[in-house]
Formats: C-alpha cells, sequence, structure tokens
C-alpha cells in the first residue's frame, strides 16, 4: 500500500482527492494537513466523508509529514509549493504539485505572469503532469507539475491538430467557460452566490495566468513559437470547464477525417472520449469523472475547425488528473481509483 498525504487539503481539489483516495484499492491515507481545522476530523469540515474515515486535519510541518508518506500531493496556493517541494523531494518522496509554481519550463516565464521563484533549480526536475502527451517521461518520475484546469482542456482540444498540422498555429482562439468552483472554497466577492448565480462574465482577459501555459505546451508540440487568444468566462454552474475552440484550417479535410484524426491520435487514452461527427459534448456528461470529451466541427462558410472540450475541472483539471499521473508514477493501473461513471442529471 502506497502511503499517501495531502498537504493543504481543505480546498476544493484537497476535497477531491480524498473523494477519489479514499476508494483507492492501493492507496492509506495517513495525513491531510490544515492550519484553519487543526485537529478537526475530516468528515466535520467535508460531511460526505461521514463514517468513511477518522482521519483528522493536522497542522503539520513539512518534516512531520516526511516520515508518514510515500507521495505527498500539494494543494497549495501558488508560491508555497516552491519552499516546500524541494524538502519532499530531497528526502525521497514523490511529489505531485497541484500549483503553478513548477508547470513552466524557465522561470522567466513563471516570474513574468506569477512573481518571483524560490527554487528554480527544480523546475527542470518537474513532469508536465497531462499523461496523454508526457505519459513516457512520466514513468519512474518523482516530481509531477500537475496541469492547470484551462490548460489541460484546451491543450487536450487542439493537441490533433497542431501535431498534425491541421490549422493555422497563428488563428487559434480559446473561448472557455468555468464553474464557480474554479475560484476555490476561500470566500470571495466574486465566487459568492449573489455575484455568480443568473450571471455569466468574462474576467481577466487577456491576462488570465493559464495563458503561457497553454502556449508553451502548444509550442512544444508545434515545435514553433504559438500565441493564442484565450479569454475564460465564469457561468453559474458548480462544475465543469468548457472550451470552444477556433482554428483556420490549412487543409481542406471534412469533418469525419478530422474526427478521424482525434480517434487515432487518443486510440487508447483511458480519459479522453471523442464524440461522432457533429455531436458536442456537455459539462454535464463529465461531472465528477476524470473524462475529458471532445467534438469537433468544421465550418465549411469561414474555413475554421471548431473544438469544444468538456472536464470537470476538479477532477481531469486537478485531483483526477494527479491521481492519474500518481498511478503512473508508481507503477499502478492508470485507471485506478479513477473509474467513476459521471453524475447525471
Amino acid at each position: 500500500m502506497l502511503k499517501v498525504s495531502i498537504y493543504g487539503a481543505s480546498g476544493y481539489t484537497g476535497q477531491e482527492l480524498l473523494r477519489i483516495l479514499i476508494r483507492h484499492s492501493q492507496v492509506d491515507i495517513t495525513a491531510i494537513t490544515s492550519r484553519k481545522y487543526k485537529g478537526i476530523s475530516l468528515s466535520d469540515v467535508f460531511p460526505v466523508f461521514k463514517d468513511l474515515t477518522a482521519i483528522k486535519f493536522m497542522d503539520a510541518s513539512v518534516e512531520e509529514v516526511i516520515p508518514l508518506c510515500d507521495v505527498v500531493f500539494l494543494a497549495l496556493p501558488h508560491g508555497e509549493a516552491m519552499n516546500i517541494a524541494p524538502k519532499f523531494l530531497k528526502a525521497g518522496k514523490k511529489v505531485i504539485d497541484l500549483g503553478a509554481d513548477f508547470r513552466f519550463n524557465d522561470v522567466e516565464t513563471y516570474e513574468k505572469w506569477y512573481g518571483g521563484h524560490a527554487s528554480p533549480d527544480f523546475i527542470k526536475r518537474a513532469v508536465y503532469g497531462l499523461p496523454e502527451l508526457y505519459r513516457d517521461s512520466l514513468k519512474g518520475a518523482d516530481f509531477v507539475a500537475n496541469p492547470g484546469c484551462y490548460p489541460t482542456g484546451a491543450i487536450l482540444g487542439l493537441a490533433p491538430l497542431i501535431a498534425n498540422e491541421c490549422i493555422d498555429n497563428s488563428s487559434i482562439v480559446v473561448d472557455s467557460k468555468s464553474g464557480a468552483s474554479g475560484a476555490g472554497r476561500e470566500p470571495q466577492l466574486g465566487s459568492l452566490f449573489c455575484e455568480v448565480n443568473e450571471g455569466f462574465k468574462a474576467y481577466k482577459v487577456g491576462t488570465h495566468r493559464h495563458t503561457p501555459e497553454i502556449e508553451q505546451e502548444l509550442s512544444i508540440l508545434a515545435k514553433e513559437d504559438i500565441v493564442i487568444s484565450f479569454t475564460p468566462h465564469l457561468i453559474p454552474v458548480n462544475r465543469g470547464i468548457l472550451s470552444t475552440i477556433y482554428g483556420k484550417g490549412r487543409t481542406n479535410l471534412s469533418m469525419p477525417e478530422i474526427v478521424h484524426i482525434y480517434e487515432e491520435y487518443y486510440r487508447g487514452e483511458p480519459f479522453v472520449r471523442i464524440q461522432r461527427p457533429g455531436v458536442m459534448p456537455n459539462i454535464s456528461s463529465v461531472r465528477g469523472s476524470n473524462y475529458c470529451d471532445i467534438g469537433i466541427t468544421v465550418d465549411d462558410r469561414t474555413g475554421r475547425i471548431v473544438v469544444v472540450s468538456v472536464i470537470d475541472n476538479l477532477v481531469k483539471g486537478a485531483a483526477g488528473q494527479a491521481v492519474q499521473n500518481m498511478n503512473i508514477i508508481c507503477g499502478l493501473p492508470e485507471n485506478l481509483g479513477l473509474d467513476i461513471v459521471s453524475l447525471f442529471p
């Protein structure tokens, strides 16, 4: 059994990790930390866990958690994991960071969008944790930078087109809509019920920090620098991200041909589902699951290829993908603990 700890377990991502890991047959959850809820039972903070576990939150230092775990998930705000991950790594632990601190291949990009970095020497050690693109690099790794939620949906939606040179790389527009849980569990004015309910707004237009992460991974696929237009929106639902992606076609491929390209690119992938030609996915079909559903169409009038990808931002966009990465780096079946049917309605 793997001894697994979650450092920073009281947010939505921490809760979602616990929901998945508590039914994982090869995991023993040994420690969950929270300064705010020190000494309080998990089920008193999240009643969904009542009678499923007796574990309590700890306000523990890294040094206290190190002997308790083989694998540690860092579910912390950006800027915190950079001071903590190196300590676990030096102690020989496997680390999966769900924040942004180690997602970039160079420190300059991180510092431009997020601020100073305290552990730049560890950036190259982290493997970007998108299994569909980096599975071979993840096998045997000890440090994973889990992708952001918006990047996961956008990159998976675009990867087959970029890899097969189907679109003009200078024409890419990513228009994404996210549920309110993406803002986290800490109270914020913009995510209060009355602010979100019956509303629909764009935010951080042209300035969202996930933009360079998407561009980095698409540029690697294209072997050239790619710059995109990315606009996120907040919609009044709890979970889910729907990304509508536009790109000018380079060829005269038909919709069935492009769908076939996607089916071949993701053949054998356990968590990517390609829709039939002309069928568009719905966030309601992935809620609570680790799936990414993708639909494709061709707008013959404009020559644009339109891709729609949907994920649950808390699962494939965060905790589920993190567990998928844990399974890979620890040599376990990739879908272990993740064979969850989506909740509908």
